[in-house]
């Protein structure tokens, strides 16, 4: 009988990004940096061992470092339309390759197959982006108080970037942080989550294949598999700038680890996104924005809506169509296409949803659609769980926490302000939305006194940023910017330059230093 991954062409796929099917007991090494213990990588989608991998130890770490910090001597001094060019090829090759590293963020991950492949159509998106960006990297011109004096900036690399990605979006959000910091003449070192190695690994394989027929050093692009990299990354002094992917709960140690050291970070933490759903919206366009929203990957999003805040002349009529859109979800193994919603993470994320759902109820929460794990053929892994919706107060303890999972909290609102201040009434500052025809109500969400997050949609839902945005939150979401604008300025240091063509000295401020 034909296995899941054979049905799907996992195990060729796998072969295609250089992971060798094995066999319990084999493992697959990460890179030349992985000499500790056994890392298994399982499926939530069926609970098989898909492969195993190495974790990093110290003394490997140490070594990244070495070929890190040796490679960033010569990547630095590659003119940047040079790196932009290499960073070009890393793009074709990863459109070589996008079908099967889709299945394998599918299969390791749980997402869709959909959002696997958008996944990997983001890193491709990203490196376009970058190569264009490579030609740019503008500094400033400015006038010197001084006679004959040109005064001016300029961007430099900073040095090794350490990467700590989430599970979530195991590739992706490597790419955004990688490729900018590739084209600006930084090198990277990357800690991917321990719940999908595999993913690193594929990565790490089409990355390498680029550099070695460029002759550019492997160091500008290491790999290190464990939890106890992570620490290391944020305690190194050698490591100028960090970017961690992941919760709060975390962010805040890793915000103060490395800033104690005084070094850099980009955070990106946890977001409790809104919908503001308007007397004045267009319910079919809702239904798509908050149900997609609520239920992609499985809630296992940054930006997965958490909250819908209904106008209540609207609130009966939005119920109700939601609660037949969901009567009419599948879930299932995610790399049928038939299925709407695939499975959690793991089983520790079964347990956080169901506990959520029990604190929602304890708290005074109506189940309006009911939750659930999915038992029987096709859920054996134990992780599939059935979306639910919960008529809530938005001060609900549960409600301003983050809950990794499709739990979807509904409440309602009487004017457009009493609706911007619920939604912006939790700690976390991501994503947000409203859904309305009417120009005053945009506007004002859109305005000082609107939506508080780094990212404020109008009829589209809180999911689904594109590239060539900025992304990122304030308040507990960390305050950091990703991927398109001008984040590459996050890569790279500042400096000032004021060049004296004079045959005189004298001082700024008018200062008079005689001699």
């Amino acid at each position: 009988m034909a296995t899941l991954t054979d049905q799907f062409g996992i195990q060729e796929a796998l072969a295609s990004l250089g992971i060798k099917e094995i066999n319990e007991g084999t493992s697959t090494g990460s890179n030349s940096f992985a000499n500790g213990k056994i890392i298994e990588s399982y499926s939530p989608v069926d609970g098989t061992l898909i492969a195993k991998v190495k974790a990093s130890t110290a003394d490997d770490y140490q070594a990244a470092m070495a070929k890190a910090e040796e490679a960033f001597k010569t990547w630095r001094l590659v003119p940047a339309p040079k790196r932009g060019e290499i960073v070009r090829q890393m793009g074709d090759e990863l459109r070589k390759h996008k079908d099967a590293l889709g299945q394998l963020v599918s299969y390791e991950m749980g997402k869709s197959l959909q959002e696997g492949l958008g996944e990997v159509q983001e890193m491709i998106d990203i490196c376009d982006f970058a190569v264009g960006l490579s030609r740019q990297l503008y500094g400033l011109t400015m006038h010197s108080e001084r006679p004959m004096h040109r005064m001016y900036e300029q961007w430099h690399p900073f040095g090794v970037v350490g990467i700590i990605s989430a599970f979530n979006f195991p590739v992706a959000v490597w790419s955004w942080n990688s490729m900018l910091a590739w084209v600006c003449g930084d090198v990277c070192i990357w800690k991917p989550s321990s719940k999908t190695p595999l993913c690193a690994v594929a990565c790490q394989n089409i990355i390498k294949t680029v550099l070695e027929r460029n002759n550019v050093p492997e160091g500008v692009s290491c790999l290190v598999v464990g939890n106890e990299s992570g620490d290391l990354i944020n305690n190194d002094k050698r490591i100028p700038l960090v970017s961690f992917t992941g919760s709060t709960r975390i962010g805040r140690h890793v915000s103060k680890t490395v800033a104690e050291r005084f070094g850099n970070t980009i955070l990106e933490l946890g977001g409790n996104n809104a919908i503001i759903v308007s007397e004045h919206a267009d319910i079919s366009m809702v239904l798509v924005g908050a149900v997609f929203g609520a239920v992609g990957t499985a809630g296992q999003r940054c930006t997965t809506t958490r909250r819908l805040i209904i106008h209540e002349s609207v609130y009966d009529k939005t119920v109700e169509v939601l609660k037949n859109a969901y009567g009419q979800l599948k879930i299932g193994n995610p790399l049928d296409s038939n299925n709407h919603v695939g499975p959690l993470i793991d089983k520790g994320s079964v347990q956080d949803y169901l506990n959520a759902i029990e604190k929602a109820k304890q708290e005074g929460g109506k189940i309006i659609v009911e939750g659930g794990v999915m038992e029987g053929e096709g859920y054996e892994s134990g992780c599939y769980v059935k979306p639910c919706i919960i008529e809530a107060e938005n001060h609900f303890n549960i409600v301003q926490e983050e809950t990794f999972a499709p739990i979807l909290y509904i409440m309602k609102y009487s004017t457009i302000e009493q609706a911007i201040e619920l939604q912006n009434g939790v700690p976390q500052g991501l994503s947000s939305s409203i859904f309305t025809n009417n120009m005053r109500e945009m506007e004002l969400f859109l305005s000082q006194a609107g939506s508080d997050c780094g990212i404020a949609n109008v009829n589209i839902g809180t999911s689904g940023a594109e590239i060539g945005g900025a992304f990122g939150g304030e308040k507990e979401t960390g305050g950091g910017r990703e991927s398109g604008s001008d984040a590459w300025k996050a890569y790279m240091r500042r400096q000032t330059n004021t060049i004296n063509y004079g045959t005189q000295l004298p001082l700024a401020q008018g200062i008079r230093f005689d001699l």
